[in-house]
Parts: C-alpha cells; sequence; structure tokens
C-alpha cells in the first residue's frame, strides 16, 4: 500500500467520521428519549455513569476556556442532581486549573444524587470551596464580598432535563439573581440545558436562565430549538460525551 493510498484511507475515514459526528449531533431529543440513551449507555454498554459527568465537565470546561468568559472568579451554581454534580466537576476542573472558583449549593446537601455526592467529596478533597446558596449572595454587594464570590462568569448547573414542574423557592430566587448578573459583564454557561427550561417545550417552568452559551450533551434537547428556550440558550454548543448512538432506540 502506497503512502499516497494511507493518506487518501485516512483522510476518507476522518471525513466519514465528521460526517457521523454531524449527523448525530444534530438528532434532536425528548427528555424520555435522553434518559433512555442514557440508561442503554450505562446498563447496557457498561459505561460508568461517573464517566460519562466528567466527560460532560471536560466538555464545558473546554467551552469556558476556549470560548469569551472571564474566569478571574467562577461560581459554579449547583442543584442537587446529576446536574449539579455536572456543575460540581466543572468547578474542581477550574481550580485544577488556577481559576478562582467556587461551588455555591443550591438544595438541601443531604439530597445530592450519588454521582453528585461522589464528585463533591472529590472536589472537597481538591479544596474547592463550597458555599450554600443563601438569597442575595450572589448580586448583594455586602453579601458576595462575605463570601468572596463577585462572579464574573457563572456556571449554570441547578437543573438539568428532569425538571417537570415549575421553579419555586430557593431555585426560584437563584435563577433571578443570575439573570440579574447577565445584565453586566458576567457571562453565564448553562451545563446542559438553561436551568427553569422545559426540556420538550421550551416554555419557562416559572423562570428560567438566560444563558450566554449552552453546552448539550450527545443531542440537541427539543426544548432548546422551541420557545424561551431557542433564545435562553445563548450559543448552543452540543458535546459527545459517549452516549450510545441514537439508533438504538429503535432496537
Amino acid at each position: 500500500m502506497t503512502a499516497n493510498m494511507i493518506d487518501n484511507m485516512t483522510t476518507n475515514m476522518t471525513a466519514n467520521m465528521t460526517d457521523n459526528m454531524t449527523a448525530k449531533q444534530s438528532q434532536v431529543v425528548t427528555a424520555a428519549q435522553m434518559r433512555d440513551l442514557e440508561f442503554y449507555t450505562i446498563n447496557k454498554m457498561g459505561v460508568p455513569s461517573i464517566v460519562l459527568m466528567e466527560r460532560a465537565a471536560l466538555a464545558c470546561t473546554d467551552r469556558l476556556k476556549h470560548g469569551d468568559f472571564n474566569l478571574s472568579n467562577c461560581v459554579c451554581l449547583c442543584g442537587t442532581g446529576n446536574n449539579g454534580g455536572d456543575g460540581i466537576a466543572i468547578a474542581r476542573l477550574l481550580h485544577l486549573n488556577g481559576h478562582t472558583t467556587s461551588i455555591v449549593l443550591v438544595g438541601d446537601i443531604d439530597r445530592l444524587s450519588t454521582d453528585a455526592a461522589q464528585q463533591l467529596a472529590i472536589a472537597q478533597n481538591y479544596g474547592v470551596p463550597l458555599l450554600h446558596y443563601i438569597p442575595g449572595m450572589l448580586c448583594d454587594a455586602q453579601l458576595a464580598t462575605h463570601n468572596n464570590i463577585q462572579p464574573t462568569t457563572i456556571v449554570d448547573a441547578i437543573f438539568g432535563i428532569g425538571l417537570s414542574r415549575p421553579v419555586e423557592d430557593l431555585f426560584l430566587s437563584a435563577i433571578k439573581e443570575v439573570n440579574a448578573l447577565s445584565h453586566t459583564n458576567c457571562k453565564i454557561l448553562s451545563v446542559d440545558i438553561p436551568s427553569g427550561v422545559c426540556t420538550d417545550t421550551g416554555e419557562a417552568l416559572g423562570a428560567s436562565i438566560n444563558a450566554s452559551a449552552t453546552v448539550t450533551f450527545a443531542f440537541i434537547k427539543r426544548g432548546l430549538t422551541l420557545s424561551v428556550g431557542k433564545i435562553a440558550a445563548g450559543e448552543l454548543t452540543v458535546a459527545d460525551i459517549g452516549i450510545y448512538d441514537f439508533n438504538c432506540l429503535s432496537s
């Protein structure tokens, strides 16, 4: 086989991989379909859920590092589910890259999902600061100074695709504060979908984050193409994190 033949084969293989990735990442899925795909990947293909979470965090961190984000003071606003686990892992990666980063947990620490709790334990081993959200702590100058969080970038990891009811209480307060900061020089990256956006309809469930950019995983969520979700997402990136192929749903 000649060198030219090998080069041509490599070029064709790369082109085919790019075409397949583009086709895969342009697929639009509902929340139920995405849950089925995740279940299949974890339980049938044997990929640990924590591995998918780590890859999601790496994709978001890469977007932050190579986008127009000021990473001098980052706040990862995390819920108690797996979306929050993604945010906690992002905080650790930013911290290890030398960026001042805090985890701000919204909700009861005792309600953390298994993977989110594991990520929090790892982050604390690495010395990432953990704060518990109280209303006003992001926007009130005195509270922000006291907690050493004058955010230049916020990572929105409060809710993922599982949200199905209107946002309320602390979560509503947190979303409103983030949106107030979005009118300043602080930019917001949403993890998978802006918190508060319905994955299937794109409607705001009471309130939703207005993100500067969103990194969604594996496939485009239907709500990111509709209504409020289409605008709230900002600049959309689809990241391949190792979720099994969409066609597995038909089999």
